[in-house]
């Protein structure tokens, strides 16, 4: 409820939590929080930025936002409707304010999400601005800080969004190579591919007091386990005390607890100036190749990805590779079912694979948790990545999974701060890196094991942002459009080798993987030899480099490039 004065101005607003009216002026003196309860209201971007930074220090980033279509999605309105929509509600050209301002004296990049423009969500635009803003933050040597509003990364632009989050993770990856402090202050709220990326893998988390923060929401959550959810779930004081934030912040105080943090970061820059130059751009990005196989329609593809008949990642090891050790745990006290990897040969070479397990029957379904990893299995697969630099191995990744587990104990043990880790270490992984989607390749729960040198599909596996169900639930009127969806978020191998975000399409027997899993299995044997064997006299520093120019070439930068070639 609110009240205005003739000139329109709002004089008073009831509070969302305790129900009190209050003045208006007085309320944002108090920076919108109530005095009454406390509970912290959304504040725009440009608020935000207001009051966090000295007064008159922000600097906008002078890169404008690229309007981007990249699928041509449409549902109940076209998408290039909805982003006008959302500029004129807003007066921002994109959910993120970026630039450079000082913070109690110290000089840092800042970018500050907004969730008022279509949920604050993550795509190829939004990706762009804040990579451009760790870009700029490399090149000065300052800290950055990102203060995130997110529902998730963007449907309306298909796999391209959920490659963001690579993108992102990468820029911030360069930044702690040399050293330059990063931190994240998580407002409400963060879900989805921002919490499992660059809201949870900075070096400092803060979250503002009552903030939300989480990789499902509590309404998916509730769908999918029937759980009724703990008090004060997924809340800022919840994430501290289950070890996810580094500290719980009021309002009134995130300016001067960031001043403090950021003073650190003069050291950080001087160690960085005294590190040189960053390295050399990376070469050109391999080809794309596709299948000459005839294009099934999407849904049908989904419901082959989804057959339990299909060949599971230990019936490939069985058959593809030449003999296989398991590895077991985490090292934290958990052993995911759903993530199986391993020591293994291929044609002779010592690898590391690693991979998502389903099953063929329900009970194996059941046992194997559907292939949704929970955070044991994340930090197991981190684990194992980070055993096989050590040892000079290479890594294939084999991925089938719905997504990631969206249950309650996967978010009290960290589920986005796992997948974010595991996005952030293939990201600088000192060695060749294969992976291979051989069913469904879901979400944040598919990226966190498909940071890769060559990322191979099998021909009638998918791999998007949102199941088709998923998505027509948000967007449509309801789940029955769900083959409408699927042919919208253009999630087949054909429509992603197009797109640039797989680079070979492994075709299949007649009819499907199901039909014939000794042929697929060949078939995958061959693709990975094929892909695997060149990466392997590439030194390491130019394996990094060639791997961020894949994802930093996805959306809106291919977009400018593009335009800029016009």
């Amino acid at each position: 409820m609110t009240a205005t004065a003739p000139s329109g101005e709002t004089l008073w607003s009831r509070c969302g939590g305790c129900a009190a009216l209050l003045y208006r002026k007085r309320l944002r003196r108090n920076l919108d929080v109530c005095p009454e309860c406390g509970r912290h209201a959304r504040v725009a971007a440009p608020e935000r930025v207001r009051q966090l930074v000295d007064p008159g220090s922000f600097r906008p980033l002078p890169d404008r936002a690229v309007e981007v279509d990249p699928i041509g999605f449409v549902d109940v309105l076209p998408y290039p409707h909805r982003l006008t929509a959302a500029r004129s509600d807003t007066g921002l050209p994109e959910a993120v304010l970026c630039g450079t301002a000082t913070v109690g004296g110290t000089r840092c990049a800042l970018a500050v999400m907004d969730f008022r423009f279509l949920g604050g969500s993550l795509g190829c635009a939004v990706g762009e601005l804040i990579t451009r803003t760790a870009e700029q933050a490399l090149e000065a040597r300052l800290p950055l800080v990102l203060v995130t509003a997110s529902g998730g990364a963007r449907m309306q632009e298909g796999a391209l969004s959920l490659m963001q989050m690579a993108t992102v993770s990468q820029a911030m990856a360069a930044l702690r190579e040399v050293g330059l402090l990063t931190v994240s202050v998580l407002t409400d709220p963060t879900y989805g591919g921002v919490a499992a990326s660059f809201a949870t893998s900075a070096d400092l988390v803060l979250a503002e007091s009552g903030a939300r923060m989480g990789f499902a929401g509590p309404r998916v959550i509730r769908q999918v386990t029937g759980r009724s959810l703990p008090e004060g779930f997924q809340t800022a004081e919840f994430l501290l005390r289950h070890g996810q934030v580094d500290l719980v912040v009021p309002r009134h105080a995130l300016r001067a607890r960031l001043a403090t943090l950021l003073a650190v970061a003069d050291a950080g820059r001087r160690a960085a100036n005294r590190a040189g130059a960053p390295a050399p751009p990376p070469e050109a990005a391999h080809p794309v190749e596709e299948s000459g196989a005839p294009v099934r329609d999407a849904w049908e593809t989904v419901r082959l990805a989804r057959h339990p008949g299909r060949p599971t990642t230990l019936d490939y090891l069985e058959t593809s590779f030449d003999g296989f050790t398991e590895l077991h745990g985490d090292r934290l006290g958990g052993d995911c079912p759903a993530v199986v990897g391993g020591l293994a040969r291929l044609d002779g070479r010592h690898l590391m694979v690693i991979g998502h397990q389903k099953g063929h029957t329900t009970a194996e379904l059941a046992a194997r948790n559907f292939g949704m990893a929970t955070p044991a299995g994340h930090r197991k697969a981190l684990r194992l990545m980070r055993l096989a630099a050590r040892l000079g191995l290479p890594v294939v990744t084999l991925v089938d999974t719905p997504g990631a587990d969206p249950g309650v104990d996967a978010e009290e043990h960290g589920q986005a701060a796992a997948i974010a880790e595991n996005i952030l270490t293939l990201s600088v992984l000192p060695t060749p890196v294969v992976t291979v989607v051989t069913g469904e390749g879901g979400s944040g729960g598919a990226l966190a094991l498909a940071v890769a040198d060559r990322v191979l599909m099998l021909q009638h596996a998918v791999y998007s942002v949102i199941s088709p169900e998923g998505c027509a639930a948000i967007l449509w009127p309801g789940r029955t459009a769900a083959p409408q969806a699927a042919r919208a978020l253009r999630l087949t191998a054909p429509d992603l080798c197009r797109l640039g975000v797989v680079d070979e399409v492994v075709p299949e027997p007649d009819g499907s993987a199901a039909d014939d899993p000794e042929a697929t299995a060949r078939a995958v044997r061959q693709a990975l030899l094929a892909n695997l064997l060149p990466l392997l006299d590439v030194p390491a520093v130019t394996l990094v480099q060639r791997r961020r120019r894949r994802f930093r070439r996805f959306g809106a930068a291919r977009s400018s490039a593009r335009a800029g070639a016009r």
